[in-house]
């Protein structure tokens, strides 16, 4: 059933651009203008895909990008969706298995993540060194199509591209943090109460997306280099409530330097 879906999604798209890149990157909340960074673009909107999900949150715009950056075949994924739009876990990483059946090799992760950790502020990059999965649902779930029926997770977020990742960084003069990356369904922002019991458990920031994503890429053998944008700090750590502007007023005054890094990490890898 899944892999009949794909072969319409990827007739479809092979119908519009004969483009193979090997690399792509998935642009979370906020930060979708780095797609405005792509050379000779063709856009490709998911609603015209069969069988895509469409996304129903403002901020996620449901457009494929294949084009160049730094000389490099990119496809740039411009919105997600999520699970708590009522989506099972199967049609969130449906995106990502489309992309595993285009050729992609190499995936950069990126999303708007709260932090956790008390040395976390507003603004500040976080490379995903590992993951927890509190979503208690996992996307590999059900008939075993395609990929790995047991894969290790082990590393899920690659150690050579977590390494390109901290010397483009240092090169650069770009402050990049490190941490573990809790996933919860949402809609809701955690509690006080809940950001308490992350901490015990050793996440640094929380976010509502990505690990689901990462299961799937790991499963198809897909190498995984994941950036989050720290857009506010947990309830119980901050004065004030937390809001979705307030996501994305962070992300577009990081969105400068978040380019930059991307841009030049793309150039970078091999």
């Amino acid at each position: 059933m899944l892999k009949t879906q794909l072969d319409e999604a990827v007739n479809q798209i092979r119908s519009k651009t004969n483009a193979h890149p090997k690399l792509a990157i998935i642009l979370g909340s906020g930060l979708g203008p780095f797609a405005e960074a792509v050379q000779n673009p063709t856009t490709i909107s998911t609603s015209s895909i069969p069988n895509y999900p469409p996304s129903t949150v403002e901020g996620h715009a449901g457009k494929w990008i294949f084009g160049d950056i730094e000389g490099r075949a990119i496809l740039a994924m411009k919105g997600r969706v999520h699970s708590y739009e009522g989506y099972s876990l199967q049609k969130v990483t449906f995106p990502l298995q489309l992309m595993a059946q285009l050729g992609i090799e190499k995936l950069i992760i990126t999303n708007a993540a709260g932090g956790h950790n008390p040395r976390f502020a507003p603004g500040d990059l976080m490379l995903i060194t590992d993951h927890i999965n509190l979503m208690f649902d996992n996307p590999l779930i059900g008939p075993n199509e395609l990929g790995s029926r047991f894969p290790d997770m082990c590393e899920p977020y690659n150690s050579e591209l977590i390494a390109l990742a901290e010397r483009t960084a240092l090169d650069l003069g770009i402050k990049l943090q490190r941490g573990v990356l809790a996933s919860l369904k949402g809609p809701t922002y955690e509690t006080a109460a809940e950001v308490k019991m992350l901490q015990c458990l050793g996440a640094d920031a929380g976010t509502m997306s990505t690990v689901p994503e990462v299961i799937a890429a790991v499963s198809r053998g897909i190498k995984v280099l994941g950036i989050s944008c720290i857009t506010n700090l947990g309830t119980g750590m901050s004065p004030h409530k937390l809001s979705h502007d307030e996501v994305t007023e962070v992300a577009e005054m990081v969105k400068d330097k978040f380019s930059r890094l991307i841009r030049e990490i793309i150039s970078r890898i091999e």
